[in-house]
C-alpha cells in the first residue's frame, strides 16, 4: 500500500519558464537514466525479494522515494512549460527567443498534455521498461543499481549545467545527492554482504568446479596486431582472491559452423533445401570436395 500527502519531497521552483529545457528534463523522467527506470527497479527487486526482510524494506523504500522524485520531475517540466506557445499563429516576435521554443519544444506538451509533462525520454519515445533489471539475486541486482544510479547523476549533472535557472539548479543539485547517496547505499549492501570478494563470481551459490576454469581468470585479446591492453585485469591477484589474472591472444577454438539445410516448407529457396541444391561455383566446390570425401 502507498500513501501521499501531496507535498512534494523538495522544493521545485523556476524562475524563468524554458519549455525547451522542459523536454531536456523528459530524459529525467522517462529515459534509461531516468527516475521511471531505478522507481521501478527497486520496486520489483523489493516486491521479489527473498531472505533477510530488511533488503526489501530498503528496496522498496528507495522505490517509493523515486515515486516522489518523477512528481518533481513532472512539476518542473510543467512549470517550464508555462507561458509557452499553444499556436503557431501565437505572436512570438516579442519574445527573441519565442522562435526557438516552437521549434525546439516537444510538440506533445501542446499536443498531448496541455503543458504538462509525459512518460517518455527527451525525444518523445515512451519508457517500455526494458531496462528495468530484477533477477532475483542481490548481489547482481546490486550491482545493476550501482550502474542505475551512476548514469542518472551523470544525467542530473548534464541537466544542472545546461540550466542557468537559479531553482532548476537547487533541484536538480538536491536530486544529484540523493543520486550520491543511493550509490553508497548499494554498496554497502555488497559490503555488508561480505564484500565482492565473497559475492563474486555472480551468483556465489553455483560452484565454480562445474565452470570451465581455464577461461575464468584470463583477459582475451581480439586485436588483429596480437596486442592486448595491459591494466590491472590481465595480471596479478583477482579480485575475488580465488586466482590470479592471465592474459592471451583469443583463438578459434571451433570449426566453422555448419547448418543442416532449409526445410522444404519453410519458406527458403529450393537451392536451399538441400546442400547438393546450391547452386552456383561454391555449390559445385562443395559438391566435389563431397565426392572426394
Amino acid at each position: 500500500m502507498f500513501y501521499t500527502d501531496g507535498k512534494l519531497q523538495y522544493p521545485v521552483r523556476v524562475e524563468r519558464p524554458n519549455p525547451i529545457f522542459a523536454r531536456a528534463l523528459q530524459q529525467a523522467i522517462g529515459g534509461v537514466e531516468g527516475e521511471i527506470r531505478v522507481c521501478l527497479q527497486y520496486l520489483f527487486q523489493g516486491w521479489g525479494s527473498r531472505g533477510p526482510a530488511k533488503y526489501r524494506d530498503m528496496l522498496l523504500n528507495t522505490g517509493t522515494e523515486e515515486i516522489g522524485h518523477i512528481e518533481m520531475l513532472a512539476t518542473a517540466v510543467a512549470l517550464n512549460l508555462e507561458g509557452a506557445p499553444l499556436s503557431l499563429q501565437e505572436d512570438v516576435s516579442k519574445d527573441a527567443v519565442g522562435g526557438s521554443i516552437l521549434n525546439g519544444m516537444d510538440f506533445r506538451h501542446i499536443l498531448s498534455t496541455g503543458l504538462a509533462a509525459l512518460p517518455t525520454n527527451a525525444n518523445g519515445v515512451p519508457f517500455d521498461c526494458s531496462h528495468v533489471y530484477a533477477s532475483g539475486n542481490i548481489a547482481g541486482d546490486m550491482m545493476a543499481n550501482v550502474t542505475a544510479e551512476s548514469t542518472g547523476r551523470v544525467l542530473a549533472t548534464r541537466l544542472y549545467n545546461m540550466t542557468d535557472d537559479p531553482g532548476m539548479k537547487d533541484m536538480l543539485s538536491f536530486l544529484i545527492a540523493r543520486d550520491t547517496m543511493h550509490q553508497q547505499q548499494w554498496m554497502a549492501v555488497i559490503e555488508e554482504l561480505g564484500g565482492p570478494a565473497e559475492q563474486l563470481p555472480i551468483p556465489n551459490s553455483f560452484p565454480q568446479s562445474q565452470e570451465n576454469s581455464e577461461f575464468s581468470y584470463v583477459y582475451l585479446g581480439h586485436m588483429t596486431d596480437g596486442s592486448i591492453p595491459q591494466g590491472r585485469w590481465t595480471s596479478g591477484p583477482s579480485i575475488d582472491k580465488k586466482a590470479e589474472f592471465t592474459s592471451a591472444v583469443s583463438m578459434p577454438l571451433g570449426g566453422k559452423p555448419s547448418l543442416a539445410p532449409a526445410r522444404p516448407d519453410s519458406g527458403a529457396q529450393q537451392g536451399q533445401t538441400s546442400k547438393s541444391g546450391m547452386g552456383g561455383v561454391m555449390g559445385a566446390v562443395e559438391g566435389a570436395i563431397e565426392r572426394k570425401l
